[in-house]
């Protein structure tokens, strides 16, 4: 049996039981972003868990560039072909009979 941690908040957003966190925050600043909030429609919480998903998801695709890319690396290194001294130039490519 699986249970659902969502519940509905009160103007139609999710609110997902989850872990707890302690913030020390300057009064102003708080405020300031309560006013934001209330014009975005969502709450101080909506808005710090949206940009922590942002900075996740973000980290998330860097990890996976990272891993491309050296994967990438890995496969030049692996299948390295000698192809011996070039003996054309640019112009000889370029030349027409």
């Amino acid at each position: 049996m699986t249970s659902d941690t969502s519940f509905p908040h009160n103007k139609g957003f999710p609110y997902n039981v989850g872990m707890n966190v302690t913030l020390s925050l300057d009064d102003d600043l708080v405020k300031k972003v309560r006013k934001i909030a209330v014009e975005r429609e969502t709450t101080l919480t909506g808005l710090v868990r949206e940009y922590l998903e942002e900075v996740a998801a973000e980290d998330s695709a860097r990890g996976r560039k990272r891993r491309e890319r050296e994967a990438l690396e890995q496969s030049f290194q692996k299948f390295q072909f000698k192809i011996g001294k070039r003996n054309w130039t640019r112009e000889d490519l370029h030349a027409r009979s």
